[in-house]
């Protein structure tokens, strides 16, 4: 893109964990993982505008986050272009603490949002790098491909998914990620599996078992939907899902469950939504 760009627009997609495996557990603390990324056709919307003054601002900032913690903020300034200036709005549909990579999501569409408005011409490997000092899940948001991960969460391969949709429900609680990998009924050994296994569906959330037994909403969430379709918790929580083939199907079992919890219907996607850039 050109650096006549004043505006850039984005959707930053919310993914799910269609499986979370925990294999070990490093001596620096982290956890060693297996999952796949499912992408979403739905998340939080993002304007991005250039300004002449120099630094970030944020339009509508994320309630309850100072600017230091922001992801958004601490992108921006990872590119290390202090003489640029923007100005950023949010609108945040992608919930926080949900499991769904809002705060992971958000950051990596300012990476490469900000790449293009400001005219830093950093290639895609560059911005996955810088996006790895922000969080474990920020470089697949910035790939932009449904993919399987492994190591920390940073070892990406691209992976084609069938595009089904989803009923996500969002039981009322945050789940503390710290507390869930701290727990001391985490399983923390689970054998690596194939690819091929994955899609054969041997498969489950490690995590779930901690969350469901400190968290009661979450085990309530899961019970409803396990009435309708096998369901499975995303991430450390707190939202679960269930995978149909049909908007139709989806949508039936969300308008039956919507008095109780708050759903979210959604089509997964192998790609993310386009980056919409207007000259003025």
């Amino acid at each position: 893109m050109s650096d006549l760009y004043q505006r850039i627009e984005c959707i930053a997609p919310a993914k799910l964990n269609l499986f979370l495996h925990v294999t070990g557990q490093r001596p620096d603390g982290y956890h060693t993982l297996q999952t796949v990324f499912q992408l979403l056709d739905w998340g939080d919307s993002m304007i991005f505008e250039r300004t002449e003054e120099p630094g970030v601002t944020l339009a509508k900032g994320v309630s309850g986050i100072a600017d230091e913690d922001n992801l958004i903020i601490r992108a921006a300034s990872a590119l290390n272009a202090p003489e640029m200036g923007a100005r950023i709005s949010i609108e945040k549909r992608i919930p926080q603490g949900g499991g769904l990579g809002g705060g992971s999501s958000d950051a990596a569409s300012t990476l490469l949002v900000l790449n293009h408005l400001w005219n830093l011409n950093y290639s895609i490997d560059k911005l996955a790098h810088i996006g790895l000092q922000l969080g474990a899940d920020v470089p697949v948001f910035v790939r932009g491909k449904s993919a399987w991960a492994e190591g920390i969460g940073e070892v990406i391969t691209p992976i084609k998914l069938p595009e089904r949709w989803y009923v996500i429900v969002r039981p009322k609680c945050h789940v503390s990620t710290a507390e869930i990998f701290s727990d001391p009924q985490l399983t923390r050994d689970t054998s690596p599996i194939t690819m091929s296994a994955f899609f054969a569906g041997a498969i489950r959330n490690d995590l779930q078992h901690a969350v469901e037994a400190n968290y009661p909403a979450v085990r309530k969430a899961l019970n409803l939907l396990e009435k309708f379709s096998p369901a499975m918790m995303t991430g450390s929580g707190a939202c679960v899902f269930t995978a149909l083939d049909n908007e139709t199907s989806a949508r039936q079992i969300a308008a039956a469950i919507e008095e109780q919890f708050e759903t979210i219907v959604a089509r997964g996607i192998n790609t993310s939504p386009p980056i919409i850039a207007h000259h003025n």
